[in-house]
């Protein structure tokens, strides 16, 4: 059955699909609309075909649906095996998946069996024209993401190969509100899968709960070289102690030791979107700001008034975070 959509990995731990995924399917949504296609989920485990109606209200048209006992767990080879004849019969032109442990293990085992190029940790994804030795290839998925350590920005095409693939970050595409009326239609995937498939048994997973939730956070309190010291971090600590906030932190400060990597904003952390992005002494590199910039109120306090970081603030304060943080701390207890 071929179809010419674009293609989600639908990742999931006990029925419960991952936010990524439901991230990726509201993108492929979009770029599906741009192309004039249809959108598509592979959706692989036991006991998972509850997730359907979630995955078309996000924007799916075609579920791709593989069930047995034994999938109850992400193992490499019975996954990948679907996923290739999922994508074998139904040929779409893009396949996404999330940029997590499992789908940065299963992407490249796909890619490197059907022979095709795949893009890792995007951070953007668009569909646009490319020429090359004279060839113009129409409508073809832009793969954007950091090099170089997060110096630049590259655009990576494979223009050549079906489907284009791409991991992409988790947080960096919006998810759309679903529409609960929205329906999809249901394509079953005979597992036959054998012993021989199984060579490894998962016999009990420990799962260890994040302690951080930069993604979920409404008001974040972000530290940067500029805070100067671990224990100055304290300051940032309190404040967002303070507010009911979690705690961030530029590259900077986590390459330094201020902070664990956990706290990360930025291309090569967390992408957030809080209502409140509070940015002390944080100069504002462009590898931070694509993590940050899409906050619907910055604040910025640095004591250099150039600091690029102003360029996007709604609010700055140019002064020493040491004097302006127990200050905001004074005034915001003061008011409750």
């Amino acid at each position: 059955m071929s179809e010419n959509s674009v293609m989600v990995y639908i990742q999931q731990s006990g029925g419960k699909a991952a936010e990524v995924s439901l991230e990726l399917i509201c993108k492929a949504r979009e770029l599906a609309n741009r192309l004039g296609v249809q959108v598509s989920a592979a959706l692989i485990g036991d006991n998972v075909a509850g997730l359907v109606p979630q995955l078309a209200g996000f924007g799916a048209d075609r579920v791709y649906l593989a069930e047995d006992p034994r999938l109850k767990f992400y193992t490499p080879i019975p996954f990948c095996k679907l996923m290739i004849r999922t994508i074998s019969e139904s040929k779409p032109q893009i396949v996404l998946y999330g940029a997590t442990t499992e789908g940065r293990d299963l992407a490249p085992r796909v890619a490197s069996h059907l022979k095709v190029g795949l893009t890792a940790d995007c951070t953007d994804l668009q569909i646009g024209d490319y020429t090359q030795k004279g060839t113009e290839f129409k409508d073809i998925l832009y793969q954007i993401r950091p090099a170089f350590g997060g110096n630049i920005i590259a655009t990576i095409v494979s223009p050549e190969k079906r489907p284009q693939m791409a991991t992409v970050r988790e947080g960096v595409m919006r998810m759309g509100a679903p529409d609960l009326s929205r329906k999809a239609e249901t394509v079953l995937i005979t597992a036959n899968l054998g012993a021989d498939d199984f060579p490894s048994e998962i016999i009990d997973r420990v799962m260890e709960e994040k302690t951080v939730n930069l993604k979920g956070a409404q008001i974040i309190v972000s530290g940067g070289m500029g805070v100067g010291s671990k224990d100055n971090f304290s300051l940032i600590h309190e404040l967002a102690q303070a507010l009911g906030a979690e705690v961030g932190a530029s590259r900077a400060a986590v390459d330094q030791g201020f902070i664990e990597k956990e706290h990360q904003v930025g291309q090569t952390g967390t992408t957030v979107r809080p209502k409140v992005y509070i940015a002390c002494g944080i100069s504002g590199a462009i590898q931070h700001r694509a993590g940050m910039d899409a906050s619907a109120r910055i604040i910025a306090i640095n004591s250099d008034p150039e600091a690029p970081i102003f360029g996007i603030a709604h609010y700055g304060i140019v002064g020493d975070l040491n004097e302006v943080i127990p200050r905001m701390i004074k005034a915001y207890k003061a008011r409750i």
